[in-house]
């Protein structure tokens, strides 16, 4: 079975109890060393800053979680983060102080790690971690609308004629792999005929229409659960005049002004006559 927690176990050192058959699965009374000390000063690696350290649920899985592999070798990984999770839900504060405190002087560690690292690094470096953080947080939360829009249904966009025609003649098309497929894809394209991409154009045409009707009764759906902050501007900026068309205060309002210009109008008619008397 391949280790998923390779990496974070990576960034404690030490090697942990050998397992045999009388080790049960919840050892939380003596803890190994790697799993209890800090994490040593990780500035003076050359790759980056120091990497942040792990919290006390994250020892304890790297703790249980190759006892719990062995004694169900069958499971998938899955389901054995699944088991170790409930298993720290069920323990009492008093086995979870160990990994608690472990990550607390991990943290304080990390903290002088950290502002050592920054200490000897120019303020263009500086500029430039601001900016590749802002850049993370960014994608992060682009990735997070992007999830939740799927989870409510949001309709697909329409496809263009060329997304259409990649997505029929992908699986047939020259090159061993996807960057060089695509290439032959747009040179098949670019020497299609004109009635054959007519065709395609049509498809890109219907799936338009297709667009339009789905996103009307989701952006309505949205309107009745209450999530507006999902709905196209222009949605929100149409449905807002129609309602003021509709409203009692509208219709006075331009009541008022046809009564205005006609007055207006009759007293423009008036003015010439006693200019000329």
């Amino acid at each position: 079975m391949v280790d998923s927690l390779a990496p974070w176990k990576a960034s404690i050192q030490g090697p942990s109890k050998p397992y045999t058959s009388q080790t049960p699965v919840w050892c939380t009374c003596v803890l190994p060393a790697p799993y209890t000390t800090a994490v040593k000063n990780l500035s003076s690696l050359p790759s980056g800053p120091p990497k942040r350290p792990l919290n006390g649920y994250m020892r304890y899985v790297l703790q249980q979680q190759p006892m719990v592999s062995k004694q169900f070798p069958d499971t998938k990984t899955v389901d054995i983060m699944r088991k170790i999770a409930q298993q720290w839900r069920m323990l009492s504060p008093e086995q979870k102080q160990p990994f608690e405190e472990a990550s607390l002087q991990a943290r304080e560690q990390f903290k002088v790690d950290l502002q050592h690292y920054r200490e000897q690094l120019t303020p263009a470096q500086l500029q430039q971690q601001s900016a590749e953080k802002r850049l993370k947080m960014a994608q992060r939360k682009a990735s997070r609308k992007k999830r939740e829009l799927t989870s409510l249904g949001k309709p697909k966009r329409p496809r263009s004629p060329f997304n259409i025609f990649m997505s029929e003649n992908f699986a047939e098309a020259r090159g061993s792999s996807t960057q060089g497929k695509m290439k032959s894809l747009l040179e098949d394209w670019k020497n299609l005929l004109g009635h054959q991409k007519q065709a395609y154009k049509q498809l890109a045409e219907d799936d338009k229409i297709r667009y339009k009707n789905e996103i009307k009764s989701w952006e309505e759906h949205m309107l009745e659960i209450g999530r507006e902050d999902l709905i196209r501007e222009q949605t929100l900026s149409t449905q807002k005049n129609a309602a003021l068309k509709r409203s009692p205060a509208m219709k006075k309002t331009k009541k008022a002004k046809t009564m205005v210009a006609k007055t207006t109008a009759k007293r423009n008619l008036k003015t010439p006559k006693k200019m000329n008397k």
